[in-house]
């Protein structure tokens, strides 16, 4: 079939020619061919496909470098990639419309001074970093500061300990002398891309790191707000009001299957591809982290741990541990003790987080 010239492409696609024209600049949608002398751009038919996928993306709001990540997996992690972008917007809108019901509230109040609109929080917290029984080395990390907390499960060295995840967190670690005062997410996703060119280079320049990656969940705090970055199979838990909830997602095959119905999530406990990562901060540089962004309220307690804790602990018992533990410490000490009386079959790594009312 004769190539499109880019005006009919556009008509075909849906794209104007402006857009064509910036696509192709970004290496998102190069045209099949450009005459040397008049610069004019033709494209293939077959690219009307993948035109059409960049058009709906847009349609979706979804930022150009996410879409290129997108357009260029095959079509189950393309999907997975679609569904986890979807429900990062689902949760901002969730947390912007908590927080506009809590100013509504209270500027409502004509007494009530914009200086007193959020409660002053005190955080208490503690930490579990241990190899386990099995593994030969520990290649997670664990970060508890006063603004960051961060969990890190390292894969695939043959280098010494610490590896990748400490490389991952130690990108992340001067947010926490810096915290932000205004944009939360902004600072903890350029952070992100720190620790992701961190992690390239490791990967790149030492052949004992050739395979290595990690998963990576943060959580920054700046007044009330609490922003999250999440990439792997690590999660993060909040526990309110006697609730439990998993406000990250599983960036896994078997999530993947769970999400499309094809696996219940009791099936996906045990199966032999639970552990395989769709995304994690390796080699190739591109994975985009899921950022979330929440109000805190007084008496919030939240878990970050690697998939050596949550995939031998159930989460009822993970939720009866922190719904019980008089403190961070005792829930740390008793997840790390319940894994071990599992058999502690990966290393583990846990941060519990109180938020208090200051004193």
């Amino acid at each position: 079939m004769a190539r499109l010239s880019i005006g009919e492409f556009a008509q075909a696609s849906g794209l104007t020619p402006k857009a064509l024209r910036l696509y192709d600049e970004l290496g998102l949608l190069p045209p099949a061919h450009v005459d040397p002398r008049s610069g004019y751009r033709s494209y293939d038919p077959s690219q009307l496909a993948r035109a059409k996928l960049v058009l709906w993306l847009r349609g979706l709001g979804m930022p150009l470098a996410r879409i290129r990540v997108v357009c260029d997996l095959p079509p189950l992690a393309a999907a997975a990639e679609v569904s986890s972008y979807w429900r990062q917007v689902e949760a901002d809108t969730a947390a912007r419309r908590e927080l506009a019901t809590f100013l509504v509230d209270h500027l409502s109040r004509r007494d009530t001074a914009m200086a007193d609109l959020s409660p002053k929080l005190e955080l208490l917290s503690a930490l579990r970093n241990e190899r386990g029984l099995v593994r030969e080395k520990n290649e997670d990390a664990a970060y508890q500061g006063r603004h960051l907390f961060a969990v890190a499960d390292g894969f695939g060295t043959t280098g010494p300990e610490p590896g990748v995840s400490v490389a991952a967190i130690d990108a992340l670690a001067p947010l926490d002398t810096e915290a932000p005062a205004g944009n939360v997410l902004k600072a903890l996703g350029d952070a992100v891309l720190g620790a992701r060119t961190a992690v390239r280079e490791i990967v790149t320049s030492d052949p004992a790191y050739a395979n290595a990656g990690t998963t990576l969940t943060a959580m920054l705090w700046s007044g009330t707000q609490v922003g999250f970055a999440h990439v792997g199979d690590s999660r993060a838990y909040l526990l309110r009001g006697g609730d439990l909830t998993r406000v990250t997602h599983d960036h896994t095959v078997v999530q993947s299957l769970v999400d499309e119905g094809k696996l219940t999530p009791e099936e996906a406990v045990s199966h032999p591809q639970r552990a395989r990562l769709l995304r994690a901060l390796h080699a190739d540089g591109s994975a985009e982290s899921d950022l979330h962004l929440r109000e805190a309220h007084v008496g919030d307690r939240y878990l970050l741990c690697s998939d050596g804790l949550h995939a031998v602990i159930p989460e009822q018992q993970i939720h009866q541990v922190l719904d019980t533990a008089s403190d961070p410490q005792e829930a740390v000490d008793r997840f790390t003790q319940l894994t071990y009386d599992a058999g502690a079959p990966d290393n583990i790594a846990c941060v519990v987080v109180d938020a208090l009312a200051a004193s």
